[in-house]
């Protein structure tokens, strides 16, 4: 019975800190009076909770605010030094892979194309582990050090002891990306859709902060999308939509590498839209090789009339029918454009893609729905892999970098 005793309270040690952090995680700095009327917990537990948090260096005090007609209160913050995560975009024209601190500010990335590796499992299994050593050793840490590593990749994970990517743009199926990466990297790992995780990303640290329901759009090679309700950290993002490239738009249009025809992403997707371009009679040449530089290059000349701005034209009109399609079917006060052709192309069409999706919505929801750029740089979508370890490190209520870092997968 004793034994049962200290569990329980154990276990409710655990449950109450990770409740408080994550309060201030997602929405600090915070006060103690705040973490009260947040929680529920009483103020001797907060207080005790805060102290100890505060010992175990993860979070800190951080200057005083006025309160209404009472002493000024203290503030109280995560600490980003508390702890390092690194997170993984594996993407069809590179992999990228970023080191963070623990709330998510970057430290630094490399990232490395694939042209030429074939995108096998293992090749792209090699590309993570020679990354996550450049990034570490940039900064002298050992990676043993690390909180943990998170991959995005562009496609489902099937939810099992060892996770299976199934990634048909990338030619795989039932690939163990994790457990390839595992062989060589003793921290914890863990894989998941990165629509899904840039979605996290964006409700934590972007454009999606106050958003009740977010739909945030992964725009690249291909076009994937994650339904994001509430920020919780102690729960995943919901994804939905995480196919919304393969709905279909036009129902004779052009072949899709799905094997379907019309769908969104053969008119949207970064490779389309460059051979829409270079398919007209007017098209010029470009001066790069590579598919990013050469979407960048396409927009800056979209700047003059011609017909890089008709396909620029064209592309916000399909993309625009595709958001008021998810506006029509989830209802969310969001949309975020994100992903790096989303990047590329977003200052240049979003007016054009508002307008399109204002005039495709059903009227009693245009109005509640706001379109929005992605707010996390370059590295989105590492940051938003990053976000896998940083929530398993919240969710498991021991905090302490020997704790955190023996947290094992799921």
């Amino acid at each position: 019975m004793k034994r049962a005793v200290q569990q329980t309270t154990r276990d409710l040690r655990r449950h109450n800190r990770s409740t408080l952090l994550s309060s201030l995680y997602v929405r600090g700095p915070l006060s103690r009076q705040d973490l009260i009327k947040e929680s529920g917990l009483s103020s001797a537990t907060v207080s005790n909770v805060v102290s100890d948090l505060i010992n175990d260096g993860v979070v800190e005090e951080a200057g005083l605010v006025d309160s209404d007609g009472g002493r000024p209160r203290t503030l109280i913050r995560v600490r980003g030094d508390f702890g390092r995560v690194v997170g993984v975009d594996i993407g069809e024209t590179h992999v990228q892979i970023g080191l963070f601190d623990y709330t998510l500010d970057t430290i630094t990335t490399a990232t490395y194309p694939v042209a030429g590796t074939g995108l096998e499992p293992e090749a792209v299994a090699r590309l993570v582990v020679t990354g996550i050593d450049q990034v570490t050793s940039e900064v002298g840490l050992d990676p043993a050090e690390l909180l943990g590593v998170g991959v995005g990749v562009p496609g489902a994970v099937a939810a099992a002891a060892h996770e299976l990517v199934y990634a048909p743009t990338l030619g795989w199926s039932a690939a163990p990306l994790g457990d390839l990466v595992r062989r060589d990297v003793s921290v914890p790992v863990y894989v998941d859709n990165c629509a899904r995780t840039l979605g996290k990303a964006e409700m934590w640290r972007g454009a999606g902060r106050g958003a009740s329901r977010a739909v945030v759009a992964l725009i690249g090679v291909g076009v994937g999308a994650a339904f994001t309700t509430a920020a919780d950290p102690l729960r995943d993002a919901t994804s939905m939509t995480s196919e919304w490239g393969h709905t279909v738009i036009n129902v004779d249009g052009r072949p899709c590498r799905c094997g379907s025809r019309g769908c969104l992403e053969a008119y949207v997707g970064a490779e389309a839209i460059l051979e829409d371009y270079q398919a007209l009679p007017e098209s010029r040449a470009f001066e790069s090789a590579d598919t990013e530089t050469r979407l960048a290059e396409l927009v800056a000349r979209a700047e003059a009339p011609g017909p890089e701005a008709e396909i620029l034209d064209r592309i916000a009109k399909y993309l625009g029918i595709g958001i008021a399609n998810l506006v029509n079917l989830l209802s969310p006060d969001l949309v975020v454009l994100a992903g790096w052709a989303g990047a590329t192309l977003g200052p240049a069409i979003l007016p054009a893609v508002r307008e399109t999706a204002g005039r495709h919505a059903l009227p009693y929801l245009r109005g509640q729905v706001r379109i929005k750029l992605g707010e996390l740089g370059p590295e989105a979508v590492a940051m938003g892999a990053a976000t896998l370890p940083v929530m398993r490190v919240l969710a498991s209520g021991d905090f302490s970098p020997k704790g955190a870092g023996a947290l094992q997968p799921h």
